[in-house]
Order: structure tokens, then C-alpha cells, then sequence
């Protein structure tokens, strides 16, 4: 649970980071690609990743984890990008919707291709969560409905959807997980500096500062996300609703609290669905017991 909370927190610090980087003149895209130098970096000397003696592109040829990581490579910076056209083209209520909404990817793979069982309790702790979704995400938009409005949404929705299923592969990994977090880092550092060479970026300090920090923060989210579902490794559940929820739930009190932003009365709501998803999700068969 602990490996949980400290992803849900650095989930939200990311988010944080990212609503204030306009106003500290931080371009997004270099921050990301900055962030997946900071990285590899802490990967690299946290988690010490064994590469088994071979060279890193006889080690990649040779891992049955390969498809993971050249898959993680190029959807973590694409769908990035992908999520910034769908907040300008679908507005930022309906992106974020849609993303949190693919909860429902993981989840159908939970059972599908990870062979949980079904009980009441985590049913129950399923319905709350999409209900709880519902009540966040529901705010009036001026948005129109354009085709590439709708493409860009359905991306973002396949997309961080396939990310969650791959990063729960990855964890089944064992010791091998930090080699393959490491070439997943490098070859979305590669996608991501490759685009902005393309697009002949001026690089500048304050989206270097702000990659450094965004770095930090992402690494130990998606640390500790792979971390709790190695804890988790039977309920892999748990960790897809508990991410999603715990997430949506900081993150409204979060702009409510420091951004001012509006929460109505569904929206509170939605806070104390979530908080009841998360209890029948992790303690409702203890409690019954």
C-alpha cells in the first residue's frame, strides 16, 4: 500500500509541475526530454540494472522482455505529445477524462491476460471507481466535438491504457525489471530529443531546471507503480483502480486547494466514492473477514 501512496504523490507532484511550467517559461516537451535523462541516471545508479554480462544491444536482442520496452520507448514520450493535442484540440477536462478513463484497458487485461479472479469485493471496489471517475470528470466544456478532437482523445485513451498493461508486465519481471526500465527510458530519451532536433528546438535553462525536477518525479512514480504491483502481484487490480482513483482524487482537492480551481457538489461526491472504491478495493475482505 505504502509503494502505492508514494506513486499516487508523485503522480500528482508531476501534475503540479506541469500546471505551473508556462508560467516559469518551461517548454513541456523539453522537460520531457530532459526527464528521461534524469532517469536513466537514477536508474542506472539506484537500481543498478544487470545487463548479464552482454553489451547493451546483444542484451536487447536477446531479452524476452524486448517488445516492453521498445513498445514503452516510443508510447511514454508519443502519447505525451498525443495528450497535448487532445488538451488543445478536446480541451483539458475531456483529455484527462479519457485519460483516467482507460483504467478500463488494465482492468478487462487483469482478468483477460493476467488471470485474476473476480471477488465481491473488488466488483464493488470496480463499480465505485468508475462511478467515482464519473463524478470527477464531469465538467461543463465549450469544446467543440471535431474529428480531430475525437482521434485524440480515443489515442490518449489506447495509449495510457497500454502503458499501465505494459509497466504491469514489466513488473513480472523480477530482477530483471531494472534493465528493462533503463532501455525503456533510452529509447524514449531517443524518440523524444529525436523530435525536437526535428522540429530545431532552441533549448533554453529553465526547461533543463524543470526537466531535472520532472525527472526525479516521474522516475519514483513509475518506481513505486511497478513496485506496488510486484506487491500486488496477484491483484493487479488494485493497483490499475487504486492508481487511477487515488490519482483523480489528490489531484481535484489539489487544484481545489492551491489552484482555486471550481469543484461542485458531484465533484465532492466523486472525492467520497473514491475514497470508499479504495477501501472495498484493499480492505473490504479484511473487514468482512
Amino acid at each position: 500500500m505504502e509503494n502505492l501512496i508514494i506513486a499516487v504523490l508523485c503522480s500528482v507532484a508531476v501534475s503540479v509541475l506541469l500546471k505551473i511550467a508556462r508560467k516559469q517559461n518551461i517548454v513541456i516537451e523539453q522537460a520531457i526530454a530532459f526527464n528521461y535523462v534524469v532517469a536513466l541516471g537514477l536508474c542506472y545508479f539506484l537500481l543498478k540494472p544487470d545487463f548479464k554480462g552482454l553489451g547493451l544491444t546483444d542484451f536487447v536482442l536477446q531479452s524476452n522482455n524486448a517488445y516492453v520496452f521498445f513498445a514503452l520507448g516510443i508510447l511514454l514520450p508519443t502519447v505525451f505529445i498525443i495528450m497535448s493535442k487532445a488538451v488543445e484540440y478536446a480541451g483539458i477536462v475531456r483529455s484527462d477524462a479519457a485519460q483516467r478513463l482507460s483504467l478500463f484497458l488494465p482492468i478487462l487485461a487483469a482478468f483477460l491476460l493476467f488471470g485474476e479472479q473476480l471477488s465481491s469485493s473488488r466488483l464493488t471496489g470496480i463499480i465505485l471507481a468508475f462511478a467515482a471517475l464519473f463524478c470527477l470528470l464531469n465538467k461543463p466544456t465549450d469544446k467543440a466535438n471535431s474529428l480531430k478532437g475525437m482521434l485524440s482523445l480515443a489515442l490518449v485513451w489506447i495509449g495510457y491504457g497500454v502503458i499501465d498493461i505494459l509497466f504491469k508486465q514489466m513488473s513480472k519481471s523480477g530482477g530483471a525489471f531494472p534493465a528493462t526500465l533503463f532501455i525503456s527510458f533510452l529509447f524514449a530519451a531517443c524518440v523524444m530529443f529525436g523530435y525536437l532536433l526535428l522540429k530545431r528546438t532552441q533549448f533554453n535553462v529553465p526547461s533543463f531546471i524543470g526537466g531535472l525536477v520532472l525527472g526525479c518525479l516521474n522516475f519514483m512514480n513509475i518506481l513505486f507503480y511497478i513496485k506496488a504491483h510486484q506487491s500486488f502481484s496477484a491483484n493487479p487490480t488494485l493497483v490499475f483502480a487504486g492508481m487511477n482513483v487515488g490519482v483523480i482524487c489528490l489531484g481535484t482537492l489539489t487544484g481545489t486547494l492551491l489552484f482555486k480551481e471550481k469543484m461542485s457538489k458531484l465533484n465532492m461526491l466523486g472525492v467520497i466514492l473514491g475514497i470508499a472504491a479504495i477501501f472495498a478495493l484493499f480492505y473490504l475482505d479484511k473487514f468482512l473477514a
